[in-house]
């Protein structure tokens, strides 16, 4: 259960009753459609997707993909924890997990049961320790031929627009490194930008307390914009040397929240 000083926190950063009225702002500004986006984009994307499938945090959000699909849901967290975890989220809509794998702790491929022939992973790269190994855990469970579809919110259209963008040698020094999980100074970062009023308090007890919250959240680590997360894309490619083709591309400019990509798998 979580205590009253933490649900008190979550609504401080905005995620509950905070996030509802800056949507409501939106809209009467017209920057949120009415109806919301409806991820219109996603679903050209997951029309070109068949066989056996793996997502990856699909939480209560699951991708709506074809019905002939058979998809597998991985997490770290049960859905049980999850419901404790995130009490704004309605936990009858979670999905049931058939995998509990920590990205920044275990090995993808010796959790899951490849090959897949596609694999999701729709907003949870910015959550964790070492975006690039995670990339290349993705392109290691899907058969050659297969497809990676994997998005990252654009900070100009979430809470994350006063932060600064990750840059790739940041990344590259994270893999190098060998990291397994996020700093304390990614989290306080995150702190200080969404929500300044409890960072610059000098209440240490509810800085410490709100820490300990983003932390088990895993709020997001990394910030992208769909340009930077393109490029991401590309050099975290090329360095490992995996040969993949950009089947489909979808930038904020034209879905208003996120840089959506469809990757194809060349060679092994």
């Amino acid at each position: 259960m979580f205590s009253t000083t933490t649900l008190k926190v979550i609504r401080t950063l905005g995620l509950t009753a905070y996030a509802k009225r800056l949507k409501k702002l939106l809209v009467r500004l017209g920057l949120w459609p009415k109806d919301g986006f409806g991820y219109r984009h996603r679903k050209l994307a997951y029309g070109m997707l068949a066989g056996r499938g793996l997502e990856i945090g699909a939480l209560h959000c699951p991708a709506a993909v074809p019905s002939t699909c058979k998809v597998e849901y991985c997490d770290a967290h049960s859905r049980q924890e999850s419901a404790s975890l995130f009490p704004e989220i309605e936990s009858a809509l979670l999905v049931d997990v058939d995998y509990i794998v920590n990205l920044d702790q275990d090995r993808l491929l010796e959790k899951v049961k490849p090959p897949y022939d596609f694999v999701i992973i729709n907003h949870v790269i910015e959550h964790v320790a070492n975006p690039i190994s995670v990339l290349e855990q993705l392109f290691a469970v899907v058969r050659v031929g297969g497809l990676v579809i994997i998005s990252a919110p654009d900070k100009e259209y979430t809470f994350d627009k006063p932060r600064g963008l990750t840059g790739f040698s940041h990344l590259l020094e994270e893999y190098r490194q060998g990291v397994r999980s996020v700093g304390d100074d990614h989290y306080l970062d995150f702190i200080r930008h969404t929500a300044p009023d409890i960072f610059n308090s000098g209440d240490s007890s509810l800085l410490e307390t709100t820490l300990k919250s983003v932390r088990e959240r895993r709020e997001h680590a990394h910030v992208w914009n769909s340009e930077s997360f393109l490029a991401f894309l590309r050099q975290s490619i090329a360095f490992l040397g995996i040969d993949a083709t950009f089947e489909f591309v979808s930038s904020a400019d034209t879905n208003n929240i996120e840089c959506f990509v469809v990757l194809k798998k060349v060679l092994e």
